[in-house]
């Protein structure tokens, strides 16, 4: 009985360790499978993080690329001058808090103001037309009585233009002598003086030519097929030479306002690049770089195979004092003279406004950002202009001279706090480090009203050379650059004193003619400082027309 009753039970308790054995291993598999489920889940979470950064880092890649074509668009297409100007002065950016953007005024004259004046041609020679009436219709209409003349006229008045191409012939006249007298029996009156021996073209053809080139920017090809218009065929080849021939009567010119330049306190300083179509040793290309120093009364442009900081640096002597006011480029901070505190760099504020107008237009969403900087920008413009319109000791000098620290102070706190935020967009945060970085060159003007805030002045300079470089592609040779160094550096000297360089030039060339077609051994009376009040004034005025100054 007992025996019966056990069967089963051993029968059950095998089925049931079985059953747990199963379990047991069926568990095991299930953890195994769960810890190969959480491996992946962890996996595919970190591989999920992985695509949401990938994915913000092509977005962040993707608005730059916008904002990049938003910025070339807007070079491209957009206004390219940066004068201010009542219906524009946040570039296109619409500031809604300037009445003028929110409501542009029309284009032309405004019916507020006044018209201007018509302009003065007094200055210029007359030449008279008397129009009379014709004999058929100088009797009364009716009985056929002829008009009597009152003595008088009605005047009116036009300007032209007239260009006259012609051959100057020289009669020497030839003298016998009338004596018995031993030597020679006939004496023949001497040659007059040309500035290039033999040359067939005289000085005027020569000015014509350096100022269409080098004032105007036109090629001399374009100068050449102009001239044949008006009968005259001029040889490339003898323009070449006769041009080779005149850079070096005005090297002596250039080598004295260079002199005369680094005298000056105050300097600007700028590059742009310039092509000399000539193979040169360690160098690949031909692109050179125009370099200008603009100093307080006169210009010098220098050009150089490079962009380095040598170049700046040998225009300047090594004890060489004063106030350099140039853009942001390393160049000027590596020189010698600034790096030993003798040359004080002065920042262009004009270059910082384009980075918040850049920020502006390539991100819409910062716009506003941008012009709230822009707006202090614009305050720091307007409150400089003010204090230097008072004399430095009067009480309103004063007052502004405050109110223009407190906003200056203002701009870096707020600079300071804005980069603090660690939120703030990489275009903002840029834009904010280089002011940062170049905060003591911009504030120097805060001791002496006399530092204009930006480099302007430098680049309008680059406007000429700029065109040239657009219309003639640069040098064809080494001479040929130094020409234009020379030309464009006399041309802009001139310009500061108001000199009209057409009269300036053909007083100079004609006193190389009389030194026998050489620079004259003294050139100081040749210069703008050293010209007397009387002369100034007689090179100031208009050209004379070609048979008032036969005449004179």
């Amino acid at each position: 009985m007992d025996a019966t009753l056990r069967e089963p039970d051993t029968h059950r308790d095998a089925d049931l360790r079985a059953l747990i054995s199963e379990m047991r291993e069926e568990i095991l598999q299930l953890r195994r499978e769960v810890l190969e489920l959480r491996c992946e889940a962890g996996y595919w979470k970190s591989r999920h993080v992985d695509a949401v950064q990938r994915n913000k880092e092509l977005q962040a890649g993707l608005d730059q690329a916008h904002a990049e074509i938003h910025k070339l668009k807007a070079d491209l297409f957009g206004r390219k001058s940066e004068k201010q100007s009542s219906a524009d002065r946040s570039n296109d950016l619409d500031d809604p808090q300037d009445q003028n953007s929110a409501n542009p005024k029309k284009r032309g004259q405004q019916a507020d103001r006044p018209g201007p004046a018509r302009r003065d041609y007094s200055h210029l020679p007359v030449r008279e037309k008397f129009v009379e009436v014709p004999p058929d219709e100088c009797v009364c209409g009716r009985c056929g009585k002829p008009l009597a003349d009152l003595g008088d006229t009605e005047d009116s008045e036009q300007v032209e233009v007239e260009f006259t191409v012609y051959r100057r012939r020289i009669r020497r006249r030839r003298y016998r002598q009338t004596c018995n007298c031993p030597g020679q029996q006939t004496r023949t009156a001497p040659k007059p003086p040309k500035l290039i021996p033999k040359g067939r073209y005289g000085i005027s053809v020569w000015v014509h030519l350096l100022l269409d080139k080098f004032h105007t920017g036109r090629p001399i090809q374009r100068t050449i097929e102009q001239l044949c218009l008006y009968g005259l065929r001029l040889a490339p080849g003898t323009i070449t030479d006769g041009l080779k021939r005149v850079e070096s009567l005005l090297e002596p010119i250039y080598a004295a306002l260079r002199e005369r330049n680094v005298q000056s306190a105050f300097h600007h300083a700028d590059e742009t690049r310039w092509l000399v179509f000539v193979e040169k040793q360690g160098k690949n290309g031909y692109r050179w770089w125009l370099w200008v120093f603009a100093g307080e009364d006169s210009v010098v442009y220098v050009l150089d195979p490079t962009r380095s900081h040598d170049v700046p640096e040998g225009h300047f002597p090594a004890d060489a004092r004063g106030v350099l006011i140039v853009d942001r480029y390393s160049a000027y901070k590596a020189m010698k003279q600034v790096q030993a505190g003798k040359l004080i760099l002065v920042f262009c504020w004009a270059h910082v406004r384009r980075d918040f107008v850049r920020v502006g237009k390539g991100y819409p969403e910062l716009k506003q950002w941008a012009l709230t900087w822009l707006r202090q920008i614009r305050e720091l413009y307007r409150l400089h202009r003010e204090r230097r319109q008072h004399q430095s000791a009067s009480r309103e000098y004063a007052q502004v001279d405050a109110t223009l620290r407190q906003h200056v102070a203002a701009m870096c706190q707020q600079r300071d706090a804005e980069l603090a935020d660690p939120k703030l967009r990489e275009p903002c945060r840029k834009a904010l480090t280089s002011l940062l970085e170049h905060w003591s060159g911009l504030t120097v003007f805060l001791d002496d009203p006399r530092i204009p805030l930006d480099n302007n002045f430098a680049e309008r300079l680059m406007r000429n050379p700029a065109l040239g470089r657009k219309n003639y592609y640069g040098s064809g040779a080494e001479w040929a650059g130094r020409l234009a160094t020379i030309m464009f550096s006399i041309l802009a000297t001139l310009n500061l004193w108001k000199i009209n360089p057409r009269l300036w030039l053909s007083w100079y060339l004609e006193s190389c003619a009389a030194a026998g077609g050489k620079a004259p051994s003294d050139i100081q009376p040749f210069l703008p400082w050293n010209l007397s009040d009387e002369r100034r004034a007689t090179l100031s005025g208009p050209t004379q027309p070609p048979e008032l100054a036969d005449s004179s």
